[in-house]
């Protein structure tokens, strides 16, 4: 029996053929998509602390007025863009230490807001369990997935 120019074992031989690519096709599509959002992580990862890092050294200087109880860290993400007075300028205008927070790109709620989408840890927690409070010394995603690396995101 002929279909077009195809006999009916052709068209199961092109149909399977098709349908084993489509399974191979798939999976790599998955993995490319992980990858990119990894490396979406990483560099808002590396961003938000060398903005974390710029406050504190910032406030080691003496730009920013910190009190003496405190680490020097920031006391939320937020101040990182909304800036703080320069403790040396005679103007006291603002330092900025971002333009803008990344969000975690693998936070499954797009309408929440940046800030809420990482994990806090503060100067006083562990690094085996970090929790918030008073200031930001480091971030974490909150993603409960492995990478491709085969860390959790949690430990990036």
């Amino acid at each position: 029996m002929r279909t077009r120019g195809f006999t009916l074992i052709e068209l199961v031989v092109v149909i399977a053929i098709v349908s084993l690519l489509a399974t191979v096709a798939v999976p790599l599509g998955k993995m490319a998509t992980q990858r990119v959002k990894e490396s979406e992580l990483r560099t808002a990862l590396r961003d938000l602390r060398t903005g974390i890092d710029a406050y504190k050294r910032a406030a080691d200087e003496g730009r920013i007025m910190v009190e003496a109880s405190t680490s020097g860290y920031p006391p939320t993400l937020d101040v990182l863009i909304e800036g703080v007075e320069d403790a040396r300028d005679p103007n006291k205008a603002k330092i900025y230490f971002m333009r803008r927070l990344p969000r975690d790109p693998l936070y499954p709620d797009s309408a929440a807001p940046p800030a809420e989408t990482w994990g806090l840890r503060s100067y006083k927690s562990p690094p085996d369990d970090p929790q918030p409070g008073d200031d930001v010394f480091d971030i974490h995603s909150l993603a409960t997935g492995v990478g491709l690396n085969g860390v959790p995101y949690r430990e990036w």
